[in-house]
């Protein structure tokens, strides 16, 4: 393993301010940052045990307190699937991580890693995320003693903001830093060394890019301290009591204060409007905020989260939290932080899970908790993909399943599909539904098309002489919960998309797989059980080779 030392340095200049002083360095020798070089050790972190289908537990009452998992009743919404998980970095000195920040840019998410226990420890990995089917970490590097609590990416370089014992560091004048790796091709590069610039505040919590600075927040008697994005020397501060998130929108800045509430800023750091906000956000915990147009959506602990004009100030709503029916200790239900995708919000909250919510305007709609076994730190979310956070469990890439507006346009034509969570077509019907949605089972006696995106928790029976054809994306099972797709006697299944089995692919007598088109691509979990004389034909992408 290639190492390199936050202890030893070859440069320092030093800035000073009406705070401590700050000092920025490059560093050359090599002690407490590592590098993995194990290709092995990286692969076996992605780990597919829980992958597959994702339910939604719903709001079943006024009060938004409780929640359960629908077995009957309507079709659900958002089709949502568990790509894979990456289980946090584990060594010698760092075996207690848990994944803290995501920042999702183009093909890769850059997740942080820090420790809940005393002392510090912390990670980052670059995770490229491009192929839906095989995410792979590109790149880890641990840090041995010091805890990386954001991350984010710009134009080649990881920025990552984190706290570090300043009294047993020969070089660390504060205990909340902010450093700057290079990144190439995906592969964190320590060739020319990791510039560093340090500030006041019990630790650093947050890192955002604006123009050509880096904003840097740090809690407990801190800072928001702007950093020259090329050099990291600090360019400007403002002292707050205990700074937790910023968040940048068309040239404001808003930071979210512990002790008071909202304040925005102007480039300058003057401020120009507060949000006063009381409730508890906890001590050294993660809560963060961001912009939303007009709207700004504050993480606040056990109220949920809030929704606030930006331009008056007034207070709009309260997203409060669902809580898993299973119960979790009341002191981890909490919001830690809120995500926006187009019309979509989610919450990580806790150990009472992650929160999905749509923006309709007016108002916002509670849909439920996405079924996670995990407690969501963070949540990232860009394109069709969430990206979430979840401490101990590391990392979960979530797949949203998002018809494209070109498979939407080759559907308008059929009819949305509004029934019941369990399908059942007859014998003498034939039927053609478009739409994303969930479902609990699929049974065809007669045929039918099913256009758009959908998930089946359980199984899909195409039954003697039946016919179904697809046209999207179709995901069956769950690999911990395996479930099959069974094409009964002389019976047909057209396939032209994405096709997911977490489970068997069975053919009985007669039957015969037909995949339509040159770019279709079917991943298989279990195994393709074929009669001798059923037939597969036309041009796929054989993902897990069961062919």
């Amino acid at each position: 393993m290639k190492k390199i030392s936050l202890t030893a340095l070859a440069v320092i200049l030093f800035a000073t301010s009406c705070s401590d002083e700050t000092t920025v360095f490059q560093e050359t020798l090599q002690d407490d940052v590592v590098l993995e070089t194990s290709e092995a050790k990286l692969e076996s972190s992605i780990n597919y045990d829980k992958a597959g289908v994702l339910d939604i537990y719903e709001d079943i009452s006024a009060s938004g307190k409780s929640a359960r998992m629908p077995e009957d009743g309507e079709a659900g919404d958002y089709p949502l699937t568990l790509v894979a998980q990456v289980d946090p970095p584990s060594r010698s000195g760092s075996e207690n991580l848990t994944a803290s920040h995501v920042h999702v840019v183009d093909d890769f998410a850059y997740v942080s890693y820090n420790t809940v226990e005393d002392g510090y420890s912390g990670a980052i990995d670059i995770i490229y995320v491009n192929d839906p089917t095989n995410p792979r970490i590109t790149s880890r590097l641990y840090y041995t003693n010091a805890d990386i609590n954001s991350i984010n990416y710009d134009n080649g370089f990881i920025y990552v903001a984190g706290g570090v014992d300043s009294e047993t560091s020969v070089t660390a004048t504060s205990n909340s830093f902010v450093a700057k790796i290079v990144v190439n091709n995906g592969r964190m590069d320590l060739s020319s060394g990791i510039a560093y610039g340090f500030q006041e505040g019990f630790n650093a919590t947050d890192v955002v890019i604006m123009d050509a600075n880096v904003l840097v927040t740090s809690g407990q008697n801190g800072f928001l301290t702007a950093y020259n994005k090329a050099t990291v020397e600090m360019q400007k501060e403002a002292g707050f009591e205990d700074l937790r998130s910023v968040a940048t929108s068309n040239g404001a800045i808003a930071v979210l204060d512990a002790s008071s509430g909202v304040k925005i800023l102007d480039d300058n750091f003057n401020i120009t409007k507060e949000i006063s906000i009381t409730s508890d956000f906890g001590t050294n915990t993660k809560r963060t905020l961001d912009f939303s147009g007009d709207q700004i959506i504050v993480a606040e602990g056990s109220n949920g989260a809030g929704v606030y004009s930006a331009s008056s100030g007034d207070f709009i709503e309260y997203i409060p939290i669902l809580v898993n029916p299973e119960g979790v200790d009341e002191q981890d239900v909490v919001t830690n932080a809120v995500a926006i995708n187009e019309d979509v919000i989610l919450m990580a909250n806790g150990g009472a899970g992650l929160c999905l919510s749509e923006d309709q305007g007016d108002n916002t709609d509670l849909v439920g908790i996405i079924e996670l076994d995990a407690s969501i730190n963070y949540v990232a979310s860009k394109g069709d993909y969430i990206f979430a956070a979840a401490g101990k469990d590391g990392l979960q890439i979530i797949k949203l399943n998002r018809p494209s507006e070109s498979l939407v346009a080759s559907c308008a034509n059929v009819p949305l599909y509004l029934g019941n969570r369990n399908l059942t077509v007859n014998a003498n019907e034939d039927l053609s539904y478009s739409g994303s949605k969930r479902f609990n089972s699929v049974n065809v006696n007669g045929e039918l098309l099913l256009c758009g995106a959908w998930t089946v928790s359980n199984e899909t029976n195409i039954n003697d002489e039946a016919v179904l054809a697809m046209n999207g994306t179709y995901v069956v099972g769950r690999n911990n919960k395996r479930k099959n797709i069974t094409v009964g006697k002389n019976a047909t299944f057209i396939v032209e998309g994405n096709l997911t089995i977490y489970g068997d692919l069975i053919l009985e007598e007669g039957a015969t797989i037909e995949f339509l088109g040159t770019a279709s691509v079917v991943n298989i979990f279990g195994d393709v059980q074929r009669d001798a004389s059923a037939v597969v034909s036309g041009t796929f992408d054989d993902v897990r080779n069961k062919f």
